[in-house]
């Protein structure tokens, strides 16, 4: 099997290919293609009738399937799952600056404790979107011993969760908002899930809950949620995902006291790079092998 990796072609990833037992080439004469490197747009550039399969870079495909280069033909992988222990690890800090108010103490100017300190451990944790990385955070979760909450697509049971409903359970969902003391969104971005946390959500939540999002901006109104800030009914917000993205300079959400914004930091470069490297072996290993692949994309579900 020939591969590129392109259009840029990474070291690493082009090492990838080769421990998973294929030969590089040029686009024209690849079966597969690894992209990195440029957005969709450009995919019709190294496109061609030969290419069978694609490896994208990201586990989100919104740009992707936005921009029509998801075309028949080919089997595209995303990189879903890849990054979930990264994610689930910035969740989990996102927590516990959040509880313990260490955003207000980073930004004083004087020696003052903050209102409002509380703990993680044996809180209620609620899971949004309970897949790879809803998973990775209950494993990191469980020395706190947190009561864990899940909601994902098929509604089967999600182990260390207590309870498991469907994305669809009306009621379900709502127990989840009305019982947990964190309430984390890592759900793809679909248009069943476009501002899942609406005005509607967050007045359900429990009085005090912090709501935390690394999935994507698209699944929090930010109008209802700066408004919820505002009230003071929340314990507050700590978002590595943002809608808009970016942020512009100076949104009310940079210096509010009840809200936490990282720049979409939540999987750098630095720890990227080395997972994807690992994904890209696997398939093109389990490609070689007739193996089912990892991460396949389902054009139908948006992820």
């Amino acid at each position: 099997m020939k591969v590129h990796v392109g259009p840029v072609a990474l070291p690493e990833l082009e090492a990838a290919v080769v421990a998973g037992g294929a030969e590089l080439s040029s686009a024209a004469d690849a079966s597969a293609l690894v992209w990195y490197g440029g957005p969709p747009e450009q995919f019709a550039e190294l496109d061609h009738p030969g290419l069978e399969w694609v490896q994208l870079p990201s586990a989100g495909i919104e740009p992707w399937a936005a921009s029509g280069a998801l075309r028949d033909g080919v089997t595209f992988t995303s990189a879903a799952g890849t990054y979930a222990q990264t994610v689930a690890e910035h969740a989990l800090g996102l927590m516990l600056v959040g509880a313990r108010q260490v955003h207000l103490m980073a930004r004083a100017s004087r020696w003052a404790k903050p209102d409002g300190m509380r703990g993680v451990h044996g809180s209620t944790v609620g899971i949004l979107g309970a897949g790879g990385i809803g998973r990775a955070l209950i494993a990191l979760l469980r020395p706190f011993g947190v009561r864990v909450l899940a909601v994902n697509r098929s509604g089967k049971p999600v182990d260390g969760a207590v309870a498991t409903w469907r994305a669809d359970d009306v009621e379900g969902v709502r127990e989840l908002l009305a019982e947990s003391d964190f309430v984390v969104v890592a759900a793809p971005a679909t248009a069943e899930t476009a501002q899942l946390v609406d005005a509607d959500a967050l007045a359900r939540m429990k009085p005090g809950a912090w709501l935390v999002n690394v999935a994507r901006g698209s699944l929090v109104d930010t109008g209802a949620l700066l408004a919820a800030l505002d009230e003071g009914r929340l314990g507050g917000a700590a978002l590595d995902v943002t809608d808009p993205e970016p942020l512009p300079d100076g949104h009310p959400l940079f210096q509010h006291p009840r809200a936490i914004v990282s720049p979409h930091a939540a999987n750098p470069e630095s720890l990227l790079v080395p997972a994807l490297a690992r994904r890209v072996e696997e398939n093109v290993r389990r490609r070689l092998a007739g193996e089912p692949l990892l991460g396949v994309v389902d054009r139908a579900a948006g992820y």
